[in-house]
């Protein structure tokens, strides 16, 4: 088992990657700056999904000056459930999701009700660059929530899971589902108190689990097992990873996917700054499928050939350490 604590000379021994060397090696090295705006800006991520094929949540809104918060109860009044997010936020920060309306009132997942002018004060801080990289003004998208599938019942509290792909020279090297908690509000976000669960490349099958960084795997809340699931259109999603890579050009990154209960999965974000907590949501570090991927002089040009080498990729599995 991973021992955060354990002396780096043997953590990078059993194959881990630390934030330097992700930085140096491979942020820096395969993912050029010019080609960050393509994925910090989620409407400019969207339409380049959209022009791709590739599914995305339904825009139903972008809200761009101050004023317009004012026009936000004709704007939601087609809609009963909705996300309001920042174009270009991180880290899962100013997100609001609405379940549903009670009289006047909108209701959250959690059944808390807000105001209409809670809303806009909401979406006001949005514009004003509350939750944007680097402070800067931003935009606020209202679009369609996603219906978790119900394969995920048993084992998230209130929110919808999501699932990131870690993509390299555009072949997924390493994945795990994100799991809703109450500390989380249900967001899908390690930092908030999500849980993370490792997923097998080849099978698709869940394994391990990482919640504030300490392995786990039983939900803190539901209290089910989160080892040994079949994740449902492992492919598809797979494929869709493989897909967002090729779309935005960055050798680098993190592909957040979720998966509707009708439509299937959709790409929610990409990330050209991914973490590394998916090492100890599978107990295994990511310096051999990396040092696979460098190795080899071209990438397959198809999706599917790209499949069969996630398949030969040897996994490094880690062994529990001591500090």
């Amino acid at each position: 088992m991973i021992n955060l604590f354990a002396r780096p000379s043997l953590l990078k021994k059993n194959g881990v990657i630390g934030i330097n060397r992700r930085n140096a090696e491979l942020i820096m090295r395969y993912n050029p700056r010019h080609l960050y705006p393509l994925v910090d800006d989620k409407l400019i991520t969207k339409q380049l999904a959209l022009d791709a094929g590739i599914a995305v949540p339904e825009l139903y809104s972008v809200v761009e000056y101050q004023r317009e918060t004012r026009h936000l109860s004709t704007l939601l009044a087609a809609h009963d459930e909705f996300v309001i997010k920042p174009s270009k936020g991180s880290g899962g920060n100013g997100i609001l999701v609405i379940a549903g309306r009670f009289g006047d009132h909108f209701r959250k997942p959690s059944s808390d009700l807000i105001s209409l002018g809670e809303v806009e004060h909401y979406v006001s801080n949005i514009l004003s660059g509350m939750y944007s990289l680097g402070g800067v003004a931003d935009k606020a998208i209202i679009e369609y929530r996603v219906k978790f599938d119900p394969f995920f019942e048993d084992i998230i509290f209130q929110g919808v899971p999501d699932i990131r792909v870690i993509v390299f020279r555009g072949v997924p090297v390493a994945a795990m589902v994100r799991l809703p908690t109450r500390e989380s509000d249900g967001k899908a976000n390690l930092h908030q108190g999500a849980q993370g669960v490792g997923i097998d490349m080849s099978t698709g099958e869940s394994r391990g689990g990482v919640l504030h960084n300490r392995y786990c795997t039983t939900h803190p809340d539901t209290r089910m097992t989160t080892s040994g699931l079949k994740i449902p259109h492992w492919d598809t999603i797979l494929k869709m990873a493989i897909a967002c890579a090729d779309t935005v050009g960055l050798g680098y990154l993190g592909v957040d996917i979720v998966m509707d209960r009708d439509l299937g999965p959709l790409l929610l974000e990409l990330n050209a700054r991914p973490g590394l907590n998916v090492q100890i949501a599978n107990q295994t570090g990511l310096q051999g499928a990396i040092q696979a991927l460098q190795a080899r002089a071209s990438i397959p040009a198809s999706a599917d050939e790209r499949l069969k080498l996630v398949r030969s990729l040897t996994d490094i599995h880690l062994t529990e350490t001591t500090a």
